[in-house]
């Protein structure tokens, strides 16, 4: 098994000014752990990375099908997108496919995370909505799942409603982890999270990866989506949509809040997660990226789009540049 030291510095001149550690756990579908960084087997909540598997249990029923949802839904489903107008009107499209509307989001509102977003809405003199919220599409397809079984979508967000139960069970088969031993809190947007431990997270992703390089359906029909609306998936400028395209699908990342940050290497049958211990979401970019290099899946220099989150420079407030965010082997 390889190992690494990796930390995210912040210099100004020629003195480190922040260091983010850097936990990681990388798993192949065939061989188990393959690699790691500090604790592989650090607990910490998956936070949105676990979107895809919560996502699934509607798939596996044919509720995408009932709906006639597509690859745009189910993009959506498993995005933390960036809230621009593509966003809100598939989330909206949902809504109104099961004779709902946003109101019965259980999310709250907040800023679009892509600044194309906030630029937009601010234009048109609107507050943001439920349906900004970057867990929207989740929340919908969670909504959908209730529809379609015929269950109350009262508390659906609530840990003890079928839907989360469902949610539990798909993420407990894809990390190997028995539902009993999951850690569950309540996420930003309200839905049950889910803590376990980094490896097991890596797994997952390597199970996913493996299954749609068979040709599996379920994992097959997530990797299209994402692959075919990287946009959908997160937004203009978004990390996850740029690595995507810049990868012509061959690598899949799912960013979760607090500095998590999972990945399916589709080519390879890996999966890996990285952790920054204090939270830092600057650092998890420039962690995984260099993770992502160690195991031959991204070339070394970078291209240049991704180039921007591997390594940023900081500016002061005259736009002078006075030091960098960047990755090293510690």
């Amino acid at each position: 098994m390889q190992t690494y030291q990796l930390d995210v510095i912040v210099s100004r001149g020629h003195s480190i000014e922040s260091r983010h550690r850097v936990h990681a756990a990388v798993w192949d579908a065939t061989s188990g752990l393959v690699g790691s960084t500090r604790d592989p087997f650090l607990v910490a909540p998956w936070r949105s990375c676990a979107k895809p598997f919560q996502v699934m249990p509607l798939l596996e029923t044919g509720g995408f099908d009932e709906l006639v949802w597509e690859d745009d839904e189910l993009a959506l489903a498993c995005a933390s997108h960036g809230g621009e107008p593509e966003h809100v009107a598939v989330a909206a499209r949902m809504l109104a496919s099961i004779g709902m509307e946003e109101g019965d989001l259980a999310c709250g509102p907040h800023e679009p995370l892509a600044r194309r977003g906030v630029k937009l809405l601010r234009e048109a003199g609107h507050a943001p909505s439920r349906l900004h919220n970057n867990c929207s599409g989740k929340h919908a397809a969670m909504l959908a799942r209730a529809h379609v079984s015929g269950w109350s979508s009262h508390g659906y967000e609530r840990e003890g409603h079928q839907v989360q139960a469902a949610a539990l069970e798909s993420v407990s088969r894809w990390t190997g982890v028995p539902a009993d031993r999951i850690e569950r809190a309540v996420d930003g947007c309200g839905v049950v999270v889910f803590g376990l431990p980094l490896a097991h997270m890596a797994r997952a992703y390597a199970m996913l990866a493996a299954s749609a390089t068979r040709g599996d359906e379920l994992a097959s029909r997530i990797a299209r989506a994402v692959r075919t609306r990287p946009f959908l998936f997160g937004g203009t400028d978004r990390f996850d949509s740029v690595l995507v395209e810049e990868t012509s699908g061959r690598i899949i990342s799912k960013v979760g809040a607090e500095g998590i940050h999972s990945a399916a290497l589709l080519e390879q049958g890996m999966g890996m997660v990285v952790k920054v211990e204090d939270g830092a979401s600057r650092a998890q970019y420039p962690a995984l990226l260099r993770l992502l290099q160690l195991h031959g899946a991204l070339p070394d220099p970078l291209p240049p789009r991704l180039q921007e989150f591997g390594r940023t420079r900081i500016r002061n407030t005259r736009g002078e540049v006075v030091g960098e965010l960047r990755v090293i082997d510690a």
